[in-house]
């Protein structure tokens, strides 16, 4: 079935061309939801024409009424023009059809398979430290996009990039040679992650006090900064590391090895996951052809030390560099090769990054070069460009143990949420098991649907007691509003046969209206790579379906017609609700 909106698109422009003469493109013609003040589903803005037919509103308004209630009686019921407006009333048959045509529809919000393959990059972390609250967002936003370009129809590779190499990474190495004695994450009891980490911020912490001694000895604070034992010694690692040394590679892939135990056990409690995985120490090169292919093409230019360069200044960017004077390339460059190659291993038409905005000019700057070196599909890059959480107290610093560690967070999380869900009495019929899932689905719910509710480019003050909260503009509420239709389904027949003769209710009528536009919304959050409009639009409807159940009664209702009409909208509010959390990776509880 064709969406109302569409179809009160195309014979408006029907009505046009035969009252007026006037042919128009029906996608230009401006629907909108009539305002609740007004009587009406849908409203035409009438403005657009008013100057080409030097006709008032009111006349073109008539004209567009009386055309459609005349040409198509059984969809428009009235119509009346406000302002400049012209309010449609959509007949109860096209709700009653919507609901009957969906009726058990387990597709329905999701988009016929297209055939196309679109890539969503996320995750990104480092190895020299765990999992934060801003990886949460980054990684949440990254698997929720690909749900939702799934759901359009697209074919999606999630993938990550691992940031495992460079003078990060030796600055935990360094570390540990000094402090550890030999310490292990299986000697300590510790999660990998969390040991290594560890051992970046005693490093900083020790260099804090080498460059103390060393500027108390006069030297200059810069020069102390770089001649200090510590970064002199992480320095000469990663020298020895692009050297190929083997005692020094031996000790990154061990200490990597424990990061990635530790990342794979909160990704897999935070219900993440990809299917492929690409690593910084076998990609750093990748571009470096592209570098002589530039300096062939005039693309970059070589300065006189012989370092690479492009000049962006004049399409309101800078220069930037491609390849250093001795050679090595920088992250610009490995970027523009995995581009490349990502194409040439997936065929992909469109590849989504998910960054924070603190890299929009780097991702610019990327797009503009594949472009200028005609990579394949450069066209097709895409920047998932998200703001920053910050705490109450400031923004987060890894290196000075700041951060919100993901783990401890999920840990207080799923307490907060056995502390919330036992206050409230509902759960003594729950075994001991029951009870552990049942927390860490409200706990998940509730942090993924309160850092997705924000349109991403937005930054973010994290609160997480506003997050747990079972009322009000929360993943619990929607989900315990599932978990309540599921009670009220359970036991009952639904009846596929539809036959409504008394008219629909206003609060039933706006029920179905919200169903029947949620798949353009599905559409939207794709077009404009924002999660936050499902998170939106599924609160939407668990909030007016509130609403509805507090003003009617399904199982008592007058007559066994409006008892089946109810049990069918209350279906498919569970359907909606269920994909809609879904996209957002969150899961609907059956019972809460």
């Amino acid at each position: 079935m064709i969406a109302i909106e569409l179809q009160l698109q195309q014979h408006a422009g029907l009505a046009l061309q035969a009252q007026f003469n006037l042919p128009i493109a029906s996608q230009t013609v401006t629907i909108n939801e009539t305002k609740p003040e007004f009587t009406g589903d849908y409203t035409i803005v009438l403005f657009a024409w008013v100057k080409q037919l030097g006709k008032s509103p009111n006349q073109i308004g008539e004209a567009i009424g009386n055309y459609l209630l005349a040409t198509h009686p059984n969809l428009y019921t009235a119509y009346n023009i406000v302002k400049g407006f012209l309010n449609i009333t959509i007949a109860d048959a096209f709700w009653i059809s919507h609901l009957a045509s969906n009726n058990g529809n387990a597709n329905y919000g999701n988009a016929p398979k297209n055939n196309k393959k679109v890539m969503v990059e996320y995750s990104s972390p480092n190895t020299n430290k765990p999992l934060h609250l801003g990886h949460l967002r980054n990684n949440f936003l990254g698997f929720s996009t690909a749900k939702i370009y799934e759901a359009n129809g697209y074919n999606v590779i999630k993938t990550c990039i691992v940031n495992d190499r460079g003078i990060h990474i030796c600055k935990s190495m360094i570390a540990w040679q000094l402090f550890a004695n030999g310490a292990t994450p299986e000697s300590t009891n510790t999660k990998g992650d969390h040991f290594v980490g560890k051992y970046y911020v005693k490093f900083n912490d020790n260099l804090k006090l080498e460059i103390a001694a060393l500027i108390a000895q006069g030297t200059p604070e810069k020069e102390a900064e770089k001649t200090a034992p510590s970064m002199q010694a992480a320095q000469a690692m990663l020298l020895k590391w692009e050297q190929g040394d083997m005692e020094t590679l031996a000790l990154w892939r061990t200490m990597n090895t424990w990061v990635y135990l530790g990342f794979n056990e909160t990704y897999t409690r935070i219900g993440t996951s990809f299917d492929k995985i690409y690593y910084e120490s076998n990609t750093y090169l990748l571009g470096k052809k592209f570098v002589d292919e530039g300096l062939i093409n005039g693309v970059f230019s070589k300065k006189n030390d012989g370092s690479v360069w492009i000049d962006l200044t004049a399409e309101g960017l800078d220069e930037k560099l491609l390849l250093r004077k001795d050679g090595t390339s920088v992250y610009i460059t490995q970027d523009i090769g995995l581009a490349e190659s990502k194409v040439k291993e997936y065929g992909i038409e469109k590849s989504i990054y998910v960054i924070g905005d603190e890299q929009n000019y780097h991702m610019q700057v990327l797009s503009k070069i594949a472009k200028k070196l005609n990579l394949p599909n450069a066209d097709g890059i895409h920047h998932l460009s998200y703001g920053m959480i910050e705490l109450t107290t400031g923004k987060m610093k890894s290196r000075e143990g700041t951060v919100v560690d993901a783990d401890d967070l999920l840990n207080e999380m799923e307490a907060t949420a056995k502390e919330t869900t036992e206050a409230l009495g509902k759960v003594k019929d729950f075994s001991e098991a029951a009870l552990d899932e049942l927390y860490k689905t409200l706990s998940l719910g509730a942090l993924k649907f309160y850092l997705l509710k924000v349109n991403p480019k937005k930054r973010m003050v994290f609160n997480p007691a506003e997050s747990i909260d079972m009322q009000g503009f929360t993943g619990p509420f929607i989900q315990y509003t599932y978990a309540r239709i599921n009670s009220i389904l359970n036991g009952n027949t639904l009846n596929n046969n539809l036959q409504i003769v008394s008219a629909l209710l206003p609060e039933e009528i706006n029920l179905i209206k919200i169903l029947e536009a949620y798949p353009k919304y599905v559409v939207a959050a794709c077009t404009e790579l924002d999660p936050s409009i499902i998170a939106n639009q599924t609160y939407n409807l668990a909030k007016n379906f509130n609403s509805f159940y507090n003003a009617l009664s399904v199982l008592k209702a007058d007559s066994e017609e409006k008892k089946q009409l109810r049990l069918q909208i209350c279906a498919q509010v569970a359907h909606v609700i269920k994909h809609g959390l879904g996209l957002l990776g969150i899961t609907a509880p059956q019972r809460m």
